[in-house]
């Protein structure tokens, strides 16, 4: 299948327009497809009225809308749903912008087919994808319903469609320079984590902290070389006007294998084998491996088996940009920004495997090339708008990110609100990210507490959610002083345990029920007094 990148996303119909959100998304969709041959067919006047009629029953609310919760139980959730909010529901749950949307407007834009593209939920990689897809096909069999009649027709008002400007999106990116790396971690450290600098002066892209960096990374030369061996092609064989060995770095994704890839497979292998390629493109496991099938092994599983490079290719997804926290401020160092950068690095059997894009800024990319980029703009994950506000930051490991891009700009504009940062990792001597510059910041009063909590220090491990319990009467304070309260790092376990630590916090020193103390930081939430950036 050739891969066509869709313009820009278009919202015509502005939220003011007096339509309803269903009607609204719909109209988007049938006028983008109006205004752009590249965009899927527009619904049919009665889908988009079977659409907007499924979506009448729908309270809005979106239960599953949390990040530690199984496809499966989300998918319970939205059970009796219209298929737009079942899309919501198989939707990774993170709203990390990765797709260019956060996850109620990327079902929201397949739904009303002004968004082609289902695979671009990166964090919930192949089961979203196949639940999208098979929610798709749902579209075509929505019953029909009868139109708006005419009386309740409204004229829409003119409208100008603007287009994001370069760097601003995921489907128009623009140049940045790749500047430095600087490795953070000491000694005898069980981790690889950068500090790594971009030029951005010649694009003139600002950003504000709490905005995330997109970045196209390139795929490893070593591992494009050895599956080019495993298909016992050329390198210079000519795929899409470039050669193999380019189009497997640039284009497209290596890893994990795509349930195309193995319907390929097995229509060019027969047997016991065919009978296992197609149990994997349906979503099975018959050897107990599936989870572990890059590219790379899918062809060593099956082989022998040779697919042509073009139809090869074709089977491939595209490579998708990864996203990370920015951890500079603009107002500190404009036309430069930074980003902490973790290198993942694992083994599965014997064969040593890397991240594509941490490893790709880790050690692959040369001082002074230049790579795609975009900023993603933060969903709901910002400094206060009154600089007196006081802020609880809790970010272990590269979680730290933002909360020194917002220390950094509250520095720069003279903010004089109070501020708490919670930092964990492994080992003290070693993985004190930042540390110079945080004690700096201590010293002078801008950093007004930091909590640090290090899990391999001592006998017993040791988290930055023990470190809040043991400080929580004066977290209690803070809090009823207005404080705001963001959390960065991992969705699945670390946040969940950092919340349930606030939840007891409010509980026992402001003098709450349970229940109480869940729906006070309920409303912390709702409020915006609680952000999250997890992952």
């Amino acid at each position: 299948m050739n891969q066509i990148t869709p313009p820009p996303r278009l919202d015509i119909i502005p939220p003011s327009a007096p339509f309803s959100d269903a009607q609204r998304s719909w109209l988007n969709g049938f006028f983008a497809g109006l205004l752009s041959p590249d965009v899927a067919a527009p619904l049919s006047a009665e889908q988009g009225a079977a659409i907007m009629q499924a979506g009448d029953g729908d309270d809005g609310e979106a239960p599953w809308h949390d990040q530690t919760m199984p496809i499966a139980d989300r998918m319970k959730l939205a059970e009796g749903r219209p298929v737009r909010r079942k899309m919501m529901a198989a939707m990774a749950q993170q709203d990390c912008g990765q797709c260019g949307y956060n996850c109620h407007d990327y079902s929201e834009a397949i739904a009303s087919r002004s968004e082609a593209r289902l695979n671009l939920c990166v964090p919930g990689g192949k089961e979203t994808a196949r639940m999208l897809k098979s929610l798709y096909e749902e579209l075509d069999k929505a019953p029909a319903a009868k139109a708006p009649e005419k009386a309740d027709a409204v004229t829409a008002p003119a409208v100008t469609v603007t287009i994001a400007e370069p760097g601003r999106s995921r489907d128009n990116p623009t140049e940045a320079t790749f500047l430095s790396r600087r490795l953070l971690n000491k000694g005898k450290s069980e981790k690889e984590t950068y500090h790594v600098e971009f030029d951005l002066s010649e694009s003139k892209l600002d950003y504000v902290v709490g905005d995330s960096f997109g970045v196209f990374a390139r795929n490893d030369v070593g591992l494009v070389d050895q599956i080019i061996a495993l298909l016992g092609a050329s390198h210079t064989t000519k795929v899409n006007g470039k050669t193999l060995r380019e189009v497997l770095i640039d284009d497209v994704s290596l890893s994990p294998a795509p349930d195309s890839l193995f319907e390929l497979i097995s229509f060019i292998t027969g047997g016991a084998a065919r009978e296992k390629a197609r149990a994997l493109a349906q979503g099975e496991d018959p050897d107990g491996d599936a989870a572990t099938l890059d590219v790379m092994a899918a062809l060593q599983k099956f082989s022998g088996t040779r697919p042509h490079p073009e139809a090869f290719v074709e089977a491939l997804e595209p490579l998708q940009p990864r996203l990370y926290s920015i951890s500079s401020s603009h107002n500190a160092t404009p036309g430069k920004l930074s980003l902490t950068v973790d290198s993942v690095r694992y083994v599965i059997g014997k064969r040593k495997r890397i991240g594509v894009a941490s490893t790709f800024l880790g050690e692959r990319i040369n001082e002074g090339e230049k790579l795609k980029v975009y900023v993603q703009k933060a969903h709901n994950f910002g400094l206060p708008q009154d600089p007196k506000t006081p802020i609880i930051m809790v970010g272990p490991g590269t979680g730290i990110a933002p909360f020194r891009a917002f220390l950094l700009d509250r520095k720069a504009t003279g903010a004089p609100g109070k501020n708490w940062l919670f930092f964990g990792h492994q080992r003290s001597d070693c993985d004190f990210f930042y540390q110079d510059e945080l004690n700096a910041m201590k010293t002078s009063g801008q950093l007004t507490r930091l909590s640090l909590a290090w899990s391999r220090d001592g006998e017993k491990k040791f988290y930055v959610q023990d470190r809040m319990r043991e400080v929580g009467r004066e977290l209690w304070t803070w809090l009823a002083e207005g404080a705001h309260f963001y959390i960065c790092g991992d969705a699945k376990r670390m946040a969940k345990d950092v919340e349930r630590a606030l939840v007891d916090i409010v509980a026992q020193f402001g003098a709450r029920s349970t229940d109480e103390a869940v729906s006070f930081v309920a409303e912390l939430k709702k409020t915006g007094r609680f952000q999250a950036d997890v992952y």
